[in-house]
């Protein structure tokens, strides 16, 4: 019993002057990233742009829905009067009038999420060398994304740094 004592008293002591990990500093921060695309004046631009493209979408499936009621409307009125293969006939020219509205409205509804899933990336793909370097100069060992946190001191929060830093470097992405 007392060569066990010992010897755990023997460990203890050496355990004491070895380097503990928990005890080193390790900095984090975090951004807010929606923010960021929100109010950078890159993120202001992308953000324009596809609200022109979804508006311009918007004008066109609105006239495309106008005609097609109005073809509907026509032929309802000569229900009576043609016979009933033709007017059969028109009403299969209208369903795949309508048909191909829907398809199109799709494509074009695919193509705008594809365009802002593409910028946020392409506006990362720029953000990603900023923060590496920022978390350099200011030994930073971890950036997490606001999202992801429940309670953090504001202190940790490098987002308007970020932001300034950003809004120097780039003024606008060309949405393809």
């Amino acid at each position: 019993m007392k060569k066990f004592n010992t010897v755990s008293f023997l460990i203890l002591f050496f355990l004491n002057f070895l380097p503990n990990s928990s005890l080193a500093e390790t900095k984090i921060a975090f951004i807010d990233l929606d923010f960021i695309f929100k109010n950078s004046i890159v993120g202001k631009s992308i953000n324009g742009q596809l609200k022109s493209a979804h508006q311009a979408n918007i004008k066109q499936f609105k006239k495309d829905e106008e005609i097609l009621k109005n073809d509907e409307k026509k032929i309802i009125a000569k229900k009576n009067v043609l016979n009933n293969e033709e007017y059969q006939k028109l009403i299969t020219d209208l369903r795949s009038k309508v048909a191909s509205y829907r398809s199109d409205r799709n494509k074009k509804l695919k193509k705008l999420s594809k365009q802002r899933n593409d910028s946020k990336l392409e506006l990362l793909s720029i953000l990603t060398p900023m923060l590496t370097e920022y978390s350099d100069k200011n030994a930073i060992s971890m950036i997490i994304q606001k999202k992801n946190i429940i309670i953090g001191k504001s202190e940790l929060d490098i987002t308007k740094n970020i932001l300034s830093n950003l809004d120097k470097k780039i003024k606008t992405i060309k949405i393809k």
